[in-house]
């Protein structure tokens, strides 16, 4: 039996009702198949038939993607994996894939829902860095974004400002929508040149996070003023996302991200990540259940609280923690 085509049929009917037991089925899988994650839960002195709730799922910290190769045995072959960009000296992330494809479709799923279908966009990506790079599954997420568009004018940008400039002139009239995807240092880059940039009424600015030791932290609020002043747009969308999982989460604006049918976020408390947070902040554990392959458990360094409407709101990481290359920056 191919658990991971099973899996992924799952993934694609999934609802809130029925998340819980899949979920709990990928737990029983991962347990047994995934050496890491059935060690980390040895040592933790838990017996997966003990497990009958998500609450009382263990969640894996996240460093054991940089020391090991987190990943389930068996007849179910890696096809490639992703890496993380980090700093320089850093310790890098290694996410083993089943399939590529199946990542490509899941993300553009993702994005879908949220946006309408990508034949209605032009992508421009604006992301030097990670092109610099091999492994960037951001990367990757966007040239199947610019190939799904089927635009003549979506494309990859490094540090050619004027000629996405132009670009943009070019198309400030178009009847399709504009993304202009940029990690966050390139999009301040851009920005600079404001003098120069049309006003669009069909542009979306998507920051992905990351200054990647470029420019200063700045808090989210501040990034987000200078876009918006400089594009001349009401609000700066975000896209959440990391290496280490093959979901993403979406913001339309002041950093409120609304959460994929394939995710589910937990806040553990502060000062004892065993436990559930019973404050209006905590550290992230996410559930990402396109994960079926590694492990879908993830504890993150990332802090976040939930808005009233159930929106999830990340602050920013924990001071001990190391600077991610997509990194967020702190409220």
């Amino acid at each position: 039996m191919n658990y991971f085509k099973s899996f992924e049929a799952d993934l694609i009917n999934l609802t809130s009702e029925n998340f819980e037991k899949l979920a709990l089925k990928v737990f029983q899988f991962q347990a047994i198949h995934n050496p890491i994650y059935r060690s980390y839960l040895h040592y933790r002195n838990i017996q997966p038939q003990s497990v009958q709730s998500l609450q009382s799922i263990p969640f894996l910290p996240i460093r054991f993607f940089k020391d090991y190769e987190v990943y389930c045995e068996g007849d179910f072959p890696s096809e490639g994996f992703f890496s993380s960009s980090g700093t320089t000296g850093m310790i890098t992330s290694k996410h083993l894939y089943w399939s590529k494809d199946f990542y490509l479709q899941h993300a553009r799923r993702i994005f879908e829902q949220v946006y309408g279908k990508l034949k209605e966009y032009h992508v421009l990506a604006l992301l030097p860095a990670y092109l610099e790079r091999e492994g960037s599954s951001l990367v990757a997420m966007a040239e199947d974004f610019i190939q799904h568009s089927q635009s003549p004018y979506s494309g990859f940008y490094l540090y050619n400002h004027e000629q996405l400039l132009a670009q943009l002139h070019e198309l400030r009239k178009d009847n399709r929508r504009v993304l202009l995807l940029g990690v966050t240092f390139a999009l301040l880059d851009l920005a600079e040149k404001s003098s120069q940039f049309p006003s669009m009424n069909n542009l979306i600015v998507m920051e992905t996070g990351g200054m990647k030791g470029r420019r200063k932290e700045m808090i989210r609020e501040e990034v987000h003023d200078i876009l918006k002043k400089a594009f001349q747009v009401s609000s700066i969308h975000s896209e959440y996302g990391m290496t280490e999982l093959l979901s993403q989460a979406y913001s339309k604006g002041e950093g409120k991200y609304t959460l994929p049918t394939s995710m589910r976020v937990f806040l553990r408390d502060i000062n004892d990540p065993l436990s559930f947070s019973i404050r209006a902040t905590g550290g992230i554990n996410i559930i990402d259940l396109a994960n079926f392959h590694s492990c879908s458990f993830i504890e993150t360094q990332d802090l976040g609280r939930f808005d009233l409407e159930g929106n999830l709101e990340v602050l920013g990481r924990f001071d001990n923690s190391e600077t991610r290359g997509c990194n967020l920056m702190v409220n």
